[in-house]
């Protein structure tokens, strides 16, 4: 089982968006089996509100339904459960460590570092750019996945 962590600021925007972005693609190749997947927040500022409607709006597109998923912050414990835990931007490495740590077993990654881009992924709250967003996750989600096939951990 792979077990994988999408994190950003809030958890409303772009780490639900990867997480049911990516549980669908996973789907699609029929090995949703071999993965756990989830996201959550460095922040405390949406803790229990749902996605935000360009978010919805976007897995609407997929007939996706994140209608149960509610924000979460991460705790230390989710540094033991996942063994990748995939962050949107620079400040949410800032704000990780702040809560859990060092990165001593390498778990933490950027999205886009996978595609070989060394940039963040914008956030939708501020650009309010939700498809922008999604390309960028998309290819942040093939390129992820093709690291894992890459390397036979699928």
């Amino acid at each position: 089982m792979i077990n994988v962590l999408f994190v950003c600021h809030g958890n409303i925007c772009r780490s639900p968006m990867a997480e049911y972005l990516f549980k669908y693609y996973v789907e699609k190749k029929n090995v949703s089996n071999k993965f756990y997947i989830e996201s959550c927040a460095t922040s405390t500022e949406e803790i229990g509100n749902h996605i935000h409607y360009g978010t919805k709006k976007v897995l609407d597109k997929y007939k996706i339904d994140a209608s149960r998923k509610t924000a979460r912050q991460i705790t230390r414990a989710d540094y033991e459960k996942f063994d990748y835990i995939i962050i949107m931007d620079r400040n949410n490495l800032y704000n990780i460590k702040r809560i859990i740590g060092e990165d001593s077993k390498n778990k933490i990654h950027m999205f886009l570092e996978y595609a070989g881009l060394n940039r963040d992924i914008s956030d939708p709250w501020y650009t309010g750019d939700f498809r922008k967003t999604e390309e960028d996750i998309i290819i942040g989600i093939k390129a992820f996945y093709s690291y894992l096939e890459e390397n036979d951990l699928i």
